[in-house]
């Protein structure tokens, strides 16, 4: 793995980066590193393991974000990803959710550094798929200073390939999962000084991070942003991942070509029985600012979440957007 492989990433995220967000995601941006959403090693081995993490050529890269805590287990969900033909075996230590928290994973393994070093060690003997770490910069009343360091130094002495900095703490008591998002506050120089002071490990970092202007002041000081929630609710923002950190044309054009170019990965899931809405939930943050695009969304909502809808329905979307430069939205 090189940093060039971290450049730009869209955040696991529970709920929506599934397989069909990945690939909406992807016709937009071929070199955007996508990852799942986060799968429990435990559902790994012993679930229904193509409803879990099968996922479409067309994704790469892309990268498995397990959770967990027992090494074995880690180890050996790791291997099944790495058969699957992920690009990338990522273990979560930030999601904190009260789900994680009984489990004694996620952002609680921050308080653990060692176990997460031996996580770490399993996964790296029993693959040869790159391992990486995505974190927190400390939960509670952690210092960060000393939280990450430790972190840091438990999984670089395991060999880890990366690490992904989610800079800012999670409160594991008092703040919902949403809140962790939004309320600890940010600090990107924490990520910095953690970069410069282990300059021969890939570090990326997460975290309020939105517009493509803010891209590359962050890549002076790390070796890769990755997008959360911008990416999600604003899709079309991956349009700007290819030209301005690659040097090279986006995919498509602008959001009708994605969806031109969709059509045939929604007509083979429905032709499997599977339904529109599958897709369609993820296209809610396209055309913002454009004339009609509330009317777009009104239709994804009413029609196109029907049993038996199909491409008509969201060409029929599509159709109230207007193609010429976007508007102001009080114009809409």
């Amino acid at each position: 793995m090189t940093a060039a492989d971290h450049r730009f990433s869209v955040a696991p995220m529970m709920d929506w980066t599934d397989r069909h967000c990945r690939i909406v995601h992807r016709l937009m941006s071929r070199r955007a590193r996508l990852y799942t959403e986060m799968v429990t090693a435990q559902a790994v081995v012993r679930g229904d393991r193509q409803r879990l993490i099968g996922f479409d050529d067309v994704e790469h890269p892309v990268a498995l974000q397990l959770g967990g805590n027992d090494p074995a287990l880690l180890a050996e969900a790791a291997k099944i990803g790495a058969d699957f033909g992920y690009d990338e075996i990522n273990l979560n230590c930030g999601c904190p959710s009260d789900r994680v928290q009984g489990g004694a994973f996620g952002a609680c393994l921050m308080r653990e550094p060692s176990l997460v070093g031996d996580c770490v060690a399993a996964m790296k003997a029993a693959v040869s798929t790159p391992v990486t770490v995505k974190c927190r910069i400390g939960v509670d009343d952690q210092d960060p200073e000393a939280a990450l360091d430790a972190l840091t130094a438990a999984v670089r002495a395991a060999g880890v390939d990366a690490l992904v900095v989610h800079a800012r703490k999670a409160w594991l008591q008092g703040l919902s999962p949403k809140e962790n998002r939004e309320i600890p506050p940010l600090d990107y120089e924490r990520a910095y000084r953690l970069k410069a002071a282990n300059s021969d490990l890939i570090v990326s970092l997460n975290g309020g991070i939105r517009h493509p202007d803010e891209w590359l002041p962050h890549l002076a000081h790390l070796d890769g942003v990755m997008l959360g929630r911008e990416a999600y609710q604003n899709p079309e923002v991956l349009l700007a991942v290819d030209p301005l950190l690659f040097g090279e044309d986006a995919p498509v054009a602008d959001a009708f070509a994605m969806l031109e170019a969709l059509e045939p990965y929604i007509a083979a899931h429905l032709e499997r029985g599977g339904r529109l809405h599958a897709f369609t939930r993820h296209l809610v943050g396209l055309f913002p600012g454009r004339r009609g695009s509330r009317l777009f969304r009104r239709h994804l909502s009413e029609h196109c979440v029907l049993a038996g809808a199909g491409l008509a329905e969201l060409r029929a979307a599509i159709a109230h957007v207007e193609r010429e430069a976007p508007a102001a939205i009080a114009a809409e």
